[in-house]
């Protein structure tokens, strides 16, 4: 088994550079994920009622909105549903809770909707404002969503006195299309869509993660590598997180320093089950021609020079 302390030393690491949970020292602040933590920021403090985040499995949702939450100043008293897939009264408890709102075990619904509408005011007169943040939204029943709708109408004359941030996958659309809860749909004001990253934010995604890690060398992956986990992981985060940490373990265990096109087609033959990865023969078939470009680069500027 390998000892987690000599793997980092070996790479001039402090701790580990791709771990899959959302450890907001390793947000990255750049592209659209910037532009989306901007969005968030800007809609909370303009009081916006209503914000909806989406993107597809493994785009960042989770960690953008913890980076969010833990960004927000000391006016704002938040609240975090990770799981959602709870019936209206089960929702509004555990919003309470997360409020610090006593309840009764037995309580109605339109009870708990009451403790919270008097603690939200008064929050709002010590100055203070409340948003609440849902992760994996789509998987909201129509039943809930409908609960979080009239979670929206509690306000007073000049502002509300709840904001909600709805995080999601894609069918969170399609879910707000319904025509039953049309009107939830028409109140949010707010909208950013996290794409994957690009080749550009993919080589700065890689940088920084090893930066912050503690890697302090010029390059860890080489040029094609960098290229071969782009397309292999179609830009989507999570899968270039599994896939670089498998191939910096690949180059761990061959003594080597260096993360090579070699290691990640390994690490990509290891998580042929992953959805968005395919085969290898693509990837190869795209390195080459990188390598061919670049060739043909490296011949032109000898001739020019010449």
């Amino acid at each position: 088994m390998v000892k987690i302390s000599k793997y980092k030393s070996h790479f001039g690491l402090h701790e580990t550079p791709f771990g899959i949970t959302p450890d907001t020292s390793f947000f990255f602040s750049f592209g659209n994920h910037l532009e989306a933590l901007n969005t968030l920021l800007v809609a909370a403090q303009s009081g916006e009622g209503f914000i909806k985040i989406t993107g597809e499995v493994g785009t960042g949702k989770t960690l953008l909105c913890r980076q969010f939450l833990k960004l927000l100043g000391d006016d704002f008293v938040s609240a975090y549903i990770p799981n959602p897939f709870l019936e209206p009264r089960t929702l509004l408890l555990v919003l309470a809770d997360d409020l610090g709102i006593p309840q009764e075990k037995n309580c109605e619904q339109h009870e708990v909707l009451k403790a919270i509408n008097l603690h939200l005011l008064h929050l709002a007169r010590a100055g203070k404002r409340v948003l609440l943040c849902i992760d994996e939204a789509q998987a909201l029943p129509i039943e809930t969503l409908e609960a979080i709708r009239l979670l929206s109408n509690l306000e007073t004359e000049k502002r509300k006195l709840l904001q909600i941030v709805l995080f999601g996958q894609p069918e969170l659309d399609r879910r707000l299309a319904r025509e039953e809860i049309r009107q939830l749909a028409q109140r949010i004001s707010f909208h950013y869509r996290l794409r994957p990253l690009n080749w550009d934010e993919t080589h700065f995604y890689i940088q920084h993660r090893l930066r912050v890690a503690g890697y302090s060398e010029l390059r860890l992956f080489t040029r094609f590598a960098v290229a071969a986990l782009w397309f292999a992981s179609h830009g989507v985060p999570r899968v270039l997180n599994i896939l670089a940490s498998k191939a910096m373990m690949l180059s761990y265990g061959g003594g080597r320093r260096e993360v090579g096109v070699r290691q990640v087609i390994g690490a990509i033959r290891d998580t042929e089950a992953t959805p968005l990865i395919k085969t290898t023969s693509r990837v190869l078939k795209v390195v080459s021609v990188l390598i061919v470009a670049s060739a043909a680069v490296f011949i032109g500027l000898a001739i020019k020079q010449g």
